[in-house]
């Protein structure tokens, strides 16, 4: 998830929010019934320019996701916790909100916490170790997941293995809460479907899987990874989807992506749990932009049901 360089939305505080909200369109409830195929998440960065610009923040979230876009699961991403994750009063208000809200608390993206693919057995250690915390926030929020990225400097093969070595200890440590750890193809080697893929064997834990990102295949400025190719090869592992969208075409189609195909792999693969929505465009507004994913998903998924 990189951040887009684009104009922060004019609003003031979470109040000015809601309101410039309010003239939202009726939208329906998701993920009520049993039979739907997916259920439907927001995920945080979604907002990230308004939570960056301090016109939101962490705490406003869950309640904005419930009352504004009727989304009653969230996903969390750490940088946004403002180095509170570790401050109990402040988790306990958080919980005390979703709890009320009647909003599920799914997973928390990690970032900035070191690389747990690091060749350096002293600096991977100190990685494991960072994400520790984050298993523990998701374990009192009610999560049952956290994301984490397989980086790392080095040869292919290099990465491989310590990113292998630094999951297993960390899934280890995440088992024994009943928390799993999923990995987002986010750039370098993770882009690379196969790679990905091959990681998750040699991890080998059904408390460790994948959360294939849309957007996210692009292993360095001169090599991209092809999406469906990609897609494919994490499916196996997946135990979320993130519906990444950038821009939309007039019918509301995602235009750069092919929405059908891609649900038509999902459906196939078996996969029932949560797609989350991450809209990260710049032609759209923020609330704009979430709006014609949810719409986008809502119809995808009735065609295929």
């Amino acid at each position: 998830m990189k951040q887009n360089r684009r104009d922060f939305i004019e609003l003031c505080g979470l109040s000015g929010l809601l309101c410039a909200f309010s003239g939202a369109m009726p939208l329906l409830s998701y993920g009520k019934d049993k039979k739907d195929l997916f259920k439907i998440s927001l995920a945080e960065w979604s907002l990230q320019a308004s939570l960056f610009s301090k016109k939101m923040t962490n705490m406003d979230f869950p309640a904005l996701a419930k009352k504004e876009f009727d989304i009653s699961i969230v996903e969390y991403v750490s940088v946004f916790f403002d180095g509170k994750e570790t401050d109990s009063a402040y988790l306990k208000e958080l919980k005390t909100r979703t709890d009320d809200l009647g909003v599920q608390n799914h997973l928390i993206m990690v970032d900035r916490e070191g690389d747990l693919g690091d060749i350096d057995k002293t600096r991977r250690a100190k990685a494991v170790e960072n994400h520790f915390k984050w298993v523990n926030v998701a374990k009192f929020l009610g999560c049952d997941k956290i994301r984490v990225n397989a980086s790392g400097k080095g040869s292919m093969n290099e990465v491989k293995e310590a990113v292998i070595d630094g999951l297993s200890k960390l899934v280890s440590y995440a088992k024994a809460q009943n928390i799993s750890v999923i990995v987002e193809n986010h750039g370098g080697y993770s882009s690379n479907g196969a790679w990905l893929a091959s990681v998750m064997d040699g991890v080998g834990s059904n408390y460790c899987g994948t959360l294939p990102d849309f957007g996210n295949f692009k292993i360095s400025e001169n090599e991209t990874y092809d999406l469906y190719k990609g897609v494919g090869e994490l499916l196996p592992y997946a135990k979320g989807i993130s519906a990444k969208t950038f821009r939309f075409d007039q019918d509301g189609n995602e235009a750069d992506m092919d929405y059908m195909r891609l649900f038509k792999m999902i459906k196939d693969s078996g996969f029932r749990g949560i797609v989350g929505i991450e809209w990260e465009g710049n032609s759209l507004t923020e609330k704009e932009g979430i709006m014609a994913t949810k719409r986008l998903l809502e119809r995808v998924r009735t065609k295929l049901s």
